[in-house]
């Protein structure tokens, strides 16, 4: 057979996707699944946790509802979305019939090594191996396999339903065939896919991560408060949302993970996280998640209230 030929029949046979496992049924996890399922595929949503399991599920529950709230899914499309997802705290039985898994467990790289490993073992041999990361090298992760030309990077945007962007990142070994795949895969979910390369944070971490960490510098040295800081780039850049909020949103401890790894990656001392980051991760005070960042956040509340440690 013609190369081209090759080339197209692979194509072709990369796009036959059916059935997703999903690892992880955390807020990202959760998220992904949801898109997958609303898209017509049959889904796996595998987690080591059984209550986590279920908490994604009333998760994906409700984020359905306020879809048919809004008049944007019918009731009936909510219950074939719902159908679609079955949950699994066995990772070798939630994938062993998978066309393309997705990785979106914590952003730890031991962790994410030991998940591939046992994912190359699990899987089809011709399964496509995603991860979510939005850091870690795609490039080591899938040299933990022996499959380094079908793993390639799929980063999500939090949340996952609702934002449009999915940064797809070649490793270094990636076959082209799975990236353009990947890239009609995610055009299919609705999403806006851009393709990058595999170095450190990518591009979306990259831009974004010293930005937030200027910002938190800022407020360490005393240049401006939170509030300030925050209306200034909304104000005056068009962000919808200040850096101090978007940490707060994304994790000081996730902000904290990732500048490291840019500033471990590159060697570049303008990467190095503000010592005031690496005292509030320290401490517990990692945003939305724990209850308070540079902000206070409470539970079903939308309100924006400062942190007292920095009024």
């Amino acid at each position: 057979m013609p190369l081209a030929l090759v080339s197209t029949y692979q194509t072709f046979q990369l796009m036959s996707f059916k059935q997703i496992a999903v690892i992880g049924a955390g807020t990202m996890g959760n998220g992904i699944a949801h898109v997958f399922a609303q898209s017509g595929f049959t889904v796996k949503l595998i987690d080591v946790n059984g209550a986590q399991l279920e908490k994604a599920l009333q998760t994906i529950g409700k984020n359905l509802d306020r879809q048919v709230s809004k008049g944007a899914l019918s009731e009936g499309q909510k219950s074939i979305a719902l159908a679609n997802i079955t949950t699994h705290t066995d990772l070798a039985v939630g994938v062993q019939n998978a066309d393309l898994v997705v990785e979106a467990a914590t952003e730890n790289t031991d962790l994410k090594l030991k998940i591939f490993r046992s994912l190359d073992e699990a899987a089809p041999a011709n399964t496509i191996l995603a991860t979510n990361t939005s850091s870690i090298s795609i490039t080591k992760i899938a040299a933990a396999t022996k499959r380094p030309n079908k793993v390639i990077g799929m980063h999500f945007m939090n949340p996952v339903p609702v934002m449009k962007l999915v940064e797809i990142i070649n490793g270094y070994a990636t076959d082209k065939a799975v990236t353009d795949a990947i890239v009609a895969m995610s055009t299919q979910l609705g999403k806006v896919p851009c393709v990058v390369n595999d170095y450190p944070g990518f591009i979306a971490n990259r831009i974004l991560m010293p930005m937030i960490n200027e910002a938190i510098y800022s407020l360490y040295e005393g240049v401006a408060g939170v509030e300030a800081i925050d209306t200034v780039m909304k104000l005056g850049m068009a962000h919808p949302m200040g850096p101090l909020q978007l940490a707060d949103f994304i994790g000081l401890d996730v902000c904290l993970s990732i500048l490291n790894v840019l500033h471990d990656g590159f060697g570049n001392p303008k990467y190095a996280p503000c010592p005031l980051l690496v005292n509030m991760v320290t401490a517990g005070y990692l945003g939305v998640k724990s209850g308070e960042g540079f902000y206070q956040h409470t539970a079903g509340s939308k309100d924006l209230v400062v942190s007292e440690r920095f009024r």
